[in-house]
């Protein structure tokens, strides 16, 4: 009969906790990458040309379609054979998740940039702001305060999906629980652990999120 033992967890603690952390870093940063890629692609696909537009069409319904785990081994691992050896696996994992991520967020943008008030663009027009300084200082705060649900949502998600750097040997959260788990072969009270943390920090982050998504909320 198994016999539960939670004595090996808490005395690795440390490494669930560093992993958690890390995590919630490698998210945020590939959320900011993600975000710019997802905005330049979202304004190709609206205001680009006829090949601007193919191209982040394509880049978007590309990225959507194939599994994260294979862009992660595709950057780590292919990337080093066709000349690109600069990467380690923590930031081949950030470039993987930014690309993916950025392929979502392309849509999200795209759909915020199209629910702008078109009386809004055409005040800035009415005080003389330039096309640049519209797009400047009314569609993308409006569009950001639109998206921000979303944002949060993605964020959330990019979290959980940084348990597919252990695959790398990138030392978040279920990786910790790997080494953890090869070492005292607790695997009930690892996971389990593991599990509730995973689900603590993504109650907190949605708790904190709504917060920030009041706050900014567009007033209509």
């Amino acid at each position: 009969m198994y016999h539960l033992n939670w004595r090996p967890v808490f005395q690795n603690f440390d490494l669930l906790w560093q992993g958690i952390l890390l995590g919630l870093g490698l998210a945020l940063l590939s959320l900011t990458i993600g975000c710019v890629i997802g905005l330049l692609a979202a304004f190709a696909r609206v205001y680009g040309g006829r090949q601007i537009r193919a191209l982040a069409t394509a880049y978007t319904e590309f990225v959507r379609n194939i599994p994260l785990l294979l862009i992660i081994y595709f950057v780590y691992y292919g990337l080093g054979l066709i000349g690109f050896h600069l990467l380690n696996n923590v930031w081949s994992f950030v470039l993987a998740l930014s690309v993916y991520s950025g392929a979502y967020l392309a849509e999200v943008f795209r759909a915020g940039i199209m629910s702008v008030p078109e009386g809004l663009t055409e005040a800035g027009k009415a005080i003389g702001l330039t096309p640049r300084k519209t797009m400047q200082f009314v569609t993308l705060p409006v569009t950001f305060r639109i998206v921000l649900p979303s944002l949060s949502n993605t964020f959330i998600s990019l979290f959980k999906d940084t348990s597919l750097a252990a695959a790398i040997s990138v030392p978040e959260l279920t990786y910790g629980a790997m080494v953890i788990n090869t070492n005292t072969w607790r695997i009930l009270e690892v996971y389990t652990t593991v599990a509730v943390m995973y689900l603590i920090t993504c109650y907190v982050l949605a708790g904190l999120l709504r917060l920030l998504e009041k706050k900014y909320a567009m007033v209509r």
